[in-house]
């Protein structure tokens, strides 16, 4: 008898391209439990941050990520801009990665299976996931929904400072020596810089039916 095969579904990109408000829709789709595994790192960088701690720092950062509760993962703080900040500086270390890697499989192979978002998950937490989706969009036009998110928020924000922050985080993530951002090769590409939420919905809901079939 075969043994049934979760469906895991990977959702990477860099930030503010739309990967959590698809990824969360796709779960709800096909009934699927949800991590957006990038809160993982953000409350390892804000459990730092609260010590008093440097986020770059390898030996701090590891024992924050070994030290993670429930609770952490819901601290309103976790989407602050430093948090963001913090969370990319502590996913740059191997250490730390190697501590979140397990928990982050361990969760897709749970039966029926999941939809993680993130910005590795189809290239190195899931490389044999059954559907890779890469969001992308604009520089600039992930810069004003990011800035838009902080005045929701009651953030005092100006969107150039946020574009030159997101310039500099995109590098960061996507040069660092472990596990950087990129395109997995057999992940379906949509760029969101003109697309509405159910565009973008529709197209990869028919790509992970299509990789199901």
């Amino acid at each position: 008898m075969v043994e049934p095969r979760p469906l895991v579904i990977a959702v990477d990109g860099p930030a503010a391209s739309g990967k959590g408000t698809l990824a969360r829709r796709l779960a709800e789709h096909f009934g699927l439990r949800h991590l957006d595994t990038g809160s993982l790192y953000r409350a390892v960088g804000l459990k730092v941050l609260k010590n008093n701690d440097n986020p770059a720092d390898r030996v701090r950062a590891e024992a924050a990520a070994r030290d993670l509760q429930g609770d952490d993962l819901t601290d309103p703080r976790l989407r602050e801009d430093a948090t963001a900040k913090a969370a990319s500086l502590v996913a740059a270390q191997p250490d730390v990665r190697a501590v979140l890697l397990a928990y982050q499989r361990a969760f897709a192979q749970q039966l029926p299976g999941a939809v993680l978002d993130g910005r590795d998950i189809g290239t190195v937490v899931c490389p044999d996931a059954t559907a890779k989706i890469y969001l992308d969009a604009s520089v600039e036009v992930r810069a004003a929904r990011r800035a838009k998110e902080l005045q929701v928020e009651a953030t005092k924000s100006i969107e150039s400072r946020v574009l030159s922050d997101m310039i500099e985080r995109d590098a960061r993530d996507s040069k660092r020596d472990v596990a950087p951002l990129k395109v997995a090769d057999d992940a379906c590409v949509i760029d969101t810089t003109g697309l509405g939420p159910d565009d973008v919905f529709d197209r990869a809901r028919a790509f992970v039916s299509s990789r199901r079939g």
